[in-house]
């Protein structure tokens, strides 16, 4: 029995609904288990914090340790080693060996200046900055990705109320000729025409079923979630209305706002660095290194040794390389710059088409409302019209087609509305700000 239990239990948790806010969505696609996005954007930043920490290893102290072991022979006349003047009385060999030494030995090395690489360091940091400022973007970009799809399954979910309530009026409608005809005021084609409406409705539910069902797993998609998992969207599709705003204020706005922008401007930065790392490598570079340790035939034979001194490198040739690396660096800059640019007119472009959307779908809210509301009042008139006698039944369906249609146009209206919204706070880097 416990076992059932254990396996049952699951399956029950399982099977109830989440309820999920379109705040709530937004926060579990950005959390560490969420969006793929993001978790790529995390280890974006995690490398380049370790290329940082490559960079500045070149400013820091170089310690090391090391113990040899040689067993060698050796022929001194190869070495430029001969004794032409004879001793009597001693033979002086040519070859000797074979003999061990032991050397044991801490060595370190240590940067005094070299300006070149204090560039690149500098450099290397700018761009953790220009990878932060990514993932900033990243998150932005997730936020209105999940919101855009939020708005999907919320229009889905609307679609399928509108197909329902379609439905049941024109279940409504054929019953009301049904009755028309039984009274002797209908006729059978306007009953064929109302089970022709019915049927036509029914389908379209059916189409709006799996519609929403696939924006659904969109969803789920977006947010990270398990594809079985069953949602029930907390968060209306209606009217919100956003503060009126001028073109220069959200342009302004976007520009100090947009984090796609700063990390831009940081990796114009950067090049900029790196393009005058490459000009430094001409200075000399100066270097201090020393080793100390013991030396000899054996243990007890060995003496300590030590070597301190100073390293001065002065670059004078080296077949152009480095001026092709500047030439290579200083169109990297360049590029950056051009980049920085078009990214700058990219935001006003991205801040005037999403103002002129958002208050073209504001209008367009209004007048889905009003188009609703007179629907609704022609389909009450026509309906008592052919109920009294004094009009057929094409009128009602004339009437039910037009209000069907003018519930679709408010959904569309709602919906292209919110989008406008999204767009408009992500023209202006501000998708998580507008959420809260």
């Amino acid at each position: 029995m416990r076992l059932l239990y254990l396996m049952l239990v699951p399956a029950v948790l399982s099977a109830a609904p989440l309820d999920l806010s379109l705040k709530r969505a937004v926060d579990l696609a950005l959390s560490s288990e969420g969006s793929a996005r993001m978790r790529l954007a995390e280890e974006a930043l995690k490398q380049s914090e370790a290329r940082g920490l490559q960079a500045r290893a070149a400013l820091l102290p170089d310690l090391g340790s090391q113990f040899t072991v040689q067993n060698l022979t050796r022929n001194l006349a190869a070495m430029g080693i001969s004794f032409s003047v004879p001793i009597p009385g001693l033979k002086i060999p040519t070859f000797v060996g074979p003999f061990t030494t032991l050397d044991a030995r801490v060595s370190a090395t240590q940067s005094v200046f070299d300006f070149s690489s204090i560039r690149r360091y500098q450099a290397a940091k700018t761009l953790v900055g220009a990878t932060r400022g990514d993932l900033k973007g990243t998150e932005e970009q997730v936020a209105a990705q999940v919101a855009r799809a939020y708005l999907a399954a919320l229009r889905g979910d609307a679609d399928v109320q509108s197909a329902n309530a379609n439905v049941a009026l024109a279940e409504a409608v054929l019953k009301q000729a049904e009755s028309q005809k039984e009274a002797g005021t209908g006729t059978g084609i306007e009953i064929t025409r109302a089970r022709v409406q019915l049927a036509n409705d029914r389908q379209r539910l059916l189409v709006s079923r799996n519609a929403r069902q696939s924006a659904t797993l969109q969803l789920l998609r977006a947010v990270g979630l398990r594809l079985d998992t069953e949602l029930r969207l907390s968060d209306p599709l209606q009217y919100v209305p956003v503060d009126a705003m001028t073109i220069e204020a959200a342009k302004a706005s976007a520009l100090e706002s947009r984090p796609d922008l700063k990390a831009q401007q940081q990796r114009e930065l950067g090049a900029r660095q790196s393009a005058v790392a490459v000009k430094m490598e001409r200075l000399p570079s100066l270097a201090a290194f020393g080793d100390y340790g013991s030396s000899g035939t054996s243990f007890g034979a060995a003496l300590p040794t030590r070597t301190v001194g100073f390293s001065l490198r002065v670059p004078i040739f080296d077949g152009g390389r480095r001026d092709a690396r500047r030439a290579e660096s200083a169109s990297q800059y360049r590029a950056e710059k051009v980049r920085t640019t078009d990214l700058k007119e990219q935001i006003e472009l991205d801040v005037r088409l999403a103002l002129d959307a958002l208050h073209s779908s504001e209008e367009q809210v209004k007048v889905a409302k009003e188009g609703l509301e007179l629907a609704e009042n022609e389909l009450a008139q026509a309906r008592r019209r052919y109920e009294a006698g004094v009009a057929i039944g094409v009128e009602v369906t004339d009437a039910q087609s037009r209000l069907e249609r003018a519930r679709d146009n408010q959904t569309s209206a709602l919906y292209n509305y919110n989008i406008s919204r999204i767009d408009l706070a992500q023209a202006m880097g501000a998708v998580r700000k507008s959420l809260q």
